[in-house]
C-alpha cells in the first residue's frame, strides 16, 4: 500500500501539469477558534463610510449608483456624495435609478464638479428644474426601468461603485428592504432596481441603519456580491415611500378617469379568468383596480398576478383571492413592503426581469392589462411622462414604455386639461412612449382607440363606451384655452431620452429663462 508521502511524490508531478502548487501545512495559519458569534463583529466587509470609499478603488471620473426605493425619503444620496465631495472627488457620474425632490442638495454638487454627469429614470423638483434651464454641461441621460437594467447587466451602463440603501443587513452583506429584529428603523420593501447594481457592479457598498445577525435571511442581496457593510443613523424615512404621483387620490376627476379606465377594462375582451394587471403611477391609474374587483367578484374572476410598483390595493386583493401573485420591482407603500416581508406569493423582481427587452422571461412580456398616466398625449398616440408643458422636466419615463410595449393592452389616462394646460396636443413635449405601444387613451370627454387595434374599438363600442378621436379631444381643448404660445427653448441639449431598445429617442432642450 503506498503511503503519504509516496503519493505527495506523485502530486507534485500532477500538481506541477495542472499548473497549481502542493499543499504546505507549514503555510497555512492556525485554525481560528473564536466563537462565531463574536467573529460576526470583526467582519473585514464592516467599515466606516469613508473607508469603504477608499478601499473601494473609486477614483475621479468613475461611475456610481444608487437606487430609489425610499422615494422622497431617501437619505443615502446625499450622505455618500456629501462624503465624496468631503474627500476631494471630482468628475463622477451618477448614475441613479430615479431622483427626487429630496436631491436638491446635488446642485451643489453639480456646480462644484463633483457630478459632472446623471444617469436616471427621472429628475424631480429644483434639481430637475436647475437641470431643464442648463446646469450642467453634460446632458442627463434617461432610461426606462427596463432599459437601465439591461444596460448594466451588458455593460453599456458600466459601474464602478454601487451604494446601496438597506433597512436590515448582516455584517457580510446579506441585505433586504426589510427588516425581522427588534431594532427596525425603515422599510421599503421591493429592492428591484437595486439588484442590477448589486449584482454587475465592481464594487458594491450597503449601508444599513439595522444590522443584524448573520444570517440575514431572506434576502435580496447576496453577501456574494457586497464588498463593504456601513452602518448609519438611518438610510430613508419610510413614510415618504407613498407621496406625490403614488399617493392614493381623492380627486373627482381621477376618480372618474378611473372608472373610466374600468369601463373599458371590463369590455376590452382581456377581462378574463387568469389575466395580469399592472398600474402605473398616477392617482387615476392606481385607483382603476379598485373599480374592477367588485366584477371579478361579480364574474368569479381571479388574476394571475399584478405587476410592478405593488400597492396597498393589490396587496388587499391578494388576500382576497382575487389576485394570485404580486410581483414586486418597487413596494408603492408600508403595506406593499411589509407583505413582501411575509407572504410567500408576493415576489421580489430584479429590473431586468421585470422589463427588459432583452431578457426572454421578463414579466412585462406575459402582461395582459396596464394602466398609465401621462403629462401629455398627441394625435399620434404618442406619450410624455417626463417634461412638463412649461418645458421643465418634472417626472420619469419609468416603465412607462415597457409596459406599453409588452402588455396585450395598454391604457393610456390623462385628463383633456390640467389647469389651464392641454393634456391631449398636436405633438408632444418630449416622446417617452411611441404611438403604436399605446392602444387606449382615457379622457373624462371620451375614449380613444389607436387606429391600430379596431377589434378593441369595436368591443367597447358594443359596451355603449363613447369613442372619439384624438385629434376631436385636441380641438376642444384649444377651443377652451387657446393656442399656447411656443415655448422659449434654447439650443443646449440637457437631456437625452433612450428608448428602451437603447436607441435615441428625443433630446430635451433647455428652457430660457
Amino acid at each position: 500500500m503506498s503511503t503519504l508521502k509516496e503519493r505527495l511524490a506523485i502530486a507534485s508531478q500532477v500538481a506541477e501539469a495542472m499548473g497549481k502548487k502542493v499543499y504546505n501545512n507549514v503555510e497555512h495559519d492556525l485554525k481560528e477558534g473564536t466563537p462565531r458569534m463574536e467573529l460576526q463583529q470583526k467582519s473585514p466587509k464592516l467599515v466606516t463610510l469613508e473607508e469603504a470609499i477608499r478601499r473601494s478603488g473609486l477614483r475621479d471620473g468613475m461611475t456610481i449608483s444608487f437606487h430609489h426605493h425610499f422615494r422622497g425619503g431617501d437619505k443615502v444620496v446625499n450622505m455618500v456624495v456629501d462624503k465624496l465631495a468631503a474627500m476631494g472627488f471630482k468628475d463622477l457620474h451618477l448614475a441613479a435609478s430615479s431622483l427626487q425632490d429630496v436631491h436638491a442638495p446635488l446642485i451643489q454638487h453639480i456646480k462644484n464638479g463633483v457630478i459632472t454627469q446623471v444617469s436616471t429614470s427621472g429628475l424631480r423638483g429644483e434639481l430637475a428644474n436647475e437641470i431643464s434651464h442648463g446646469l450642467m454641461d453634460k446632458p442627463v441621460i434617461f432610461r426606462s426601468h427596463g432599459n437601465r437594467g439591461a444596460a448594466i447587466a451588458s455593460g453599456e451602463l458600466h459601474i464602478d461603485v454601487a451604494f446601496l440603501g438597506a433597512s436590515s443587513c448582516d455584517t457580510l452583506g446579506n441585505a433586504c428592504g426589510y427588516s425581522r429584529s427588534e431594532n427596525a428603523k425603515s422599510i421599503c420593501g421591493s429592492l428591484g432596481y437595486a439588484l442590477p447594481d448589486a449584482r454587475y457592479a465592481d464594487k458594491v457598498v450597503i449601508l444599513t441603519d439595522d444590522l443584524v445577525p448573520y444570517p440575514n435571511t431572506p434576502n435580496a442581496i447576496s453577501e456574494h456580491d457586497v464588498d463593504f457593510v456601513v452602518e448609519v443613523d438611518s438610510v430613508g424615512d419610510s413614510s415618504k415611500i407613498a407621496s406625490g404621483a403614488i399617493r392614493d387620490t381623492k380627486n373627482p376627476r381621477d376618480i372618474l378617469l378611473a372608472k373610466q379606465a374600468a369601463k373599458v377594462i371590463l369590455a376590452s375582451g382581456y377581462f378574463r379568468q387568469g389575466f395580469s394587471i399592472q398600474t402605473g403611477t398616477g392617482g387615476a391609474s392606481l385607483a382603476a383596480v379598485k373599480y374592477i374587483r367588485q366584477s371579478m367578484i361579480d364574474q368569479g374572476i381571479t388574476a394571475s398576478f399584478a405587476l410592478g410598483g405593488i400597492t396597498a390595493h393589490m396587496v388587499k386583493m391578494h388576500e382576497e383571492g382575487l389576485i394570485d401573485r404580486l410581483i414586486d420591482v418597487q413596494s408603492f407603500d408600508k403595506v406593499a413592503a411589509e407583505s413582501l416581508k411575509n407572504d410567500p406569493k408576493h415576489k421580489e423582481v430584479a429590473a431586468y426581469e421585470y422589463a427588459s427587452a432583452m431578457e426572454q422571461g421578463s414579466a412585462t412580456h406575459y402582461l395582459d392589462i396596464v394602466i398609465l398616466s401621462a403629462l401629455e398625449v398627441d394625435v399620434n398616440f404618442n406619450v410624455n411622462v417626463l417634461v412638463g408643458s412649461d418645458g421643465i422636466i418634472r417626472g420619469a419615463v419609468g416603465g412607462h414604455p415597457d409596459t406599453a410595449e409588452d402588455s396585450a393592452l395598454s391604457i393610456i389616462v390623462c385628463p383633456l386639461l390640467r389647469g389651464r394646460i392641454p393634456c391631449i396636443v398636436n405633438e408632444v413635449t418630449t416622446l417617452i412612449t411611441p404611438g403604436k405601444s399605446v392602444d387606449v387613451v382615457v379622457t373624462e370627454y371620451g375614449i380613444a382607440v389607436n387606429p391600430s387595434r379596431p377589434e378593441i374599438a369595436e368591443r367597447l363600442r358594443a359596451a355603449g363606451l363613447k369613442l372619439v378621436s384624438l385629434e376631436d379631444l385636441r380641438d376642444r381643448a384649444l377651443s377652451i384655452i387657446g393656442t399656447p404660445a411656443p415655448l422659449p427653448f434654447g439650443d443646449k441639449v440637457v437631456g437625452v431620452v433612450l428608448g428602451r431598445e437603447g436607441s435615441v429617442l428625443d433630446v430635451i432642450k433647455n428652457i430660457r429663462n
